[in-house]
C-alpha cells in the first residue's frame, strides 16, 4: 500500500478505502500470527500440539494472503498497461 506523506485530515479517498479493504486480509493473518508468537513468549501455556498446529497454520496463512495479494497487485499493473 502506498501513504500519502501529505496527510491534511480528509477523509480517505475510495481508491485509498479500496487499498486498505485488500490487504485487510493479509493484516488479519499477521494479526493472528501475532497473536500466537506472543501467546508462546509469555509463556501462558505449554506448547502443545494443538498450539504448534495453530503456529503453522498461521504462518502459512501468512505467507499464502501475502502472496494472493502480491499477486492481485501484479495482475491489477499488468491489466492497466
Amino acid at each position: 500500500m502506498e501513504y500519502d506523506q501529505d496527510f491534511d485530515g480528509a477523509e480517505p479517498s475510495a481508491a485509498q478505502l479500496a487499498a486498505i479493504e485488500d490487504e485487510e486480509p493479509v493484516l488479519a493473518a499477521e494479526l493472528e500470527l501475532l497473536d500466537v508468537q506472543l501467546m508462546l513468549l509469555s509463556g501462558r501455556g505449554p506448547v502443545d500440539a494443538v498450539t504448534a498446529y495453530r503456529l503453522e497454520r498461521a504462518r502459512a496463512a501468512v505467507v499464502r494472503e501475502t502472496c494472493a495479494w502480491y499477486r492481485r497487485r501484479f495482475n491489477a499493473r499488468r491489466s492497466a498497461a
